[in-house]
């Protein structure tokens, strides 16, 4: 399956198989001829020139593979730029690495070349490294906030149209069917959380993080809500404001650009926020959640749907989703954000995890991106388009295999009196 050794030295398909725990999967190739894998496999990796070799042995994990792949310097073949799941599928959970030992390094790269370890610029569409950026700024300072949006949500709005379809919505769906459109899903998804919110006409709505405005626009047609939505994304902001004065709904929605922080009206009735929580920081939830049972009216509502871990420690994202994807992104379990909703005063009256729907979901932005896919790169670059395929197909299988998750928490604004305005029983049909 491997390629022989020429004057005892490794191929490069040799010093690949000789780190790994386990045969690999699927066919991989490489530009010095060498090839490993099973020859019958339908899917191949494919090490196109020395570059990409720089960035795997510069960079080891998931950093080094997602620079030589989004510069196309590693090919997979037998799947669709856009949506790669298929052999992702098949491949993560396998490429095991062991631990080399001394002797090993040395054989490693004395067959593949010293010059292979002398660092490379990364893809232009890499953001700075987290030690780079703290001396830019502290994390999650305004500034530094304002500059993380910007990397990931002000691409192109067009880019978005294409792979998020018309709801323009970039949080997980909820699916009420199995074959249920993803359209169906978003709008199913902006319904129950007004129905967790319990919104009735006249009432003040706050949405933090309010993207291209589904939430504000839904609660606004469909309740006559008064709704003020916020984002950090410019773009956004300006999509979200054409969108509301398109639909005749000026009168009762507006969405800002600006930081959830520099909101100063006060009193509403509820507050949404539908994946922001991952930005914010683990360390900033007890601010986060105190701002938002400031911002309430007594018997007022919270719903924070928010990407989780199974597990409540925190932790920060891979190397390659803080570069290229979320920079400066941590999530941890619901139960710290449970815990830290009930330490501000807030009441929690229910929650869900909705995982799957984001599986779902993302099978669904992927199928977008492929099909647009000679737009999407027109739009904003093949490296780009790259990214997105490489993150949201790697995505998808995390939350099916539930290393990550998708919580709702609703909690209420109760009294000192112990009043919270809530139901004996739930009558938003869960």
């Amino acid at each position: 399956m491997t390629s022989t050794p020429t004057a005892g030295k490794l191929s490069i398909a040799d010093a690949l198989d000789s780190l790994l725990k386990e045969p690999l999967p699927v066919r991989f190739t490489a530009y010095d001829g060498s090839a490993t894998g099973p020859a019958d496999s339908p899917y191949e990796i494919q090490l196109t020139n020395e570059r990409g070799l720089n960035y795997i042995l510069t960079a080891p994990g998931d950093l080094g593979f997602g620079r030589a792949y989004v510069a196309g310097d590693l090919e997979i073949k037998g799947v669709h730029p856009g949506d790669p799941y298929e052999a992702f599928k098949l491949i993560q959970g396998k490429l095991a690495f062991r631990r080399p030992g001394p002797a090993d390094v040395v054989k490693v790269l004395r067959s593949l070349g010293i010059q292979h370890l002398r660092p490379v610029a990364p893809p232009p569409e890499e953001s700075p490294s987290r030690l780079r950026r703290t001396f830019e700024g502290l994390r999650h300072s305004l500034g530094r906030d304002a500059e993380a949006i910007h990397h990931h949500y002000d691409v192109s709005n067009r880019f978005y149209e294409l792979v998020l379809g018309p709801s323009m919505t970039y949080t997980c769906a909820v699916f009420p069917r199995e074959d249920a459109t993803l359209e169906e899903a978003q709008a199913t998804k902006y319904e129950l959380v007004a129905r967790k919110l319990d919104l009735k006409s006249g009432q003040r709505l706050l949405d933090l993080g309010c993207g291209w405005g589904g939430m504000v626009r839904h609660a606004a047609r469909e309740y006559g809500v008064h709704t003020i939505g916020v984002t950090l994304s410019r773009e956004q902001a300006s999509w979200a404001q054409e969108k509301i004065k398109e639909e005749g709904l000026d009168h009762l929605a507006e969405v800002r650009f600006l930081d959830y922080r520099l909101v100063e009206e006060t009193g509403f009735d509820a507050i949404s926020s539908i994946g922001l929580t991952e930005h914010i920081g683990v360390k900033n939830y007890p601010s986060y959640f105190g701002f938002i049972r400031d911002h309430l009216r007594p018997q007022g509502r919270l719903l924070n749907h928010c990407i989780t871990r199974p597990h409540n420690r925190r932790q920060a994202t891979g190397e390659f989703l803080d570069r290229y994807v979320f920079p400066d992104g941590e999530l941890t379990g619901s139960g710290r954000i449970i815990t830290e909703v009930q330490n501000v005063g807030l009441e929690v009256q229910h929650e869900e995890n909705i995982r799957i729907h984001y599986a779902k979901t993302l099978a669904g932005w992927c199928r977008n991106l492929a099909e647009n896919w000679d737009e999407c790169v027109a739009e904003v670059g093949e490296g780009i388009a790259r990214v997105w395929g490489l993150y949201m197909a790697g995505s998808r299988i995390g939350f099916e295999r539930n290393e990550i998750q998708l919580h709702h928490v609703l909690a209420t604004k109760t009294t000192d009196e112990g009043v919270s305005g809530y139901p004996l029983r739930h009558e938003f049909g869960v």
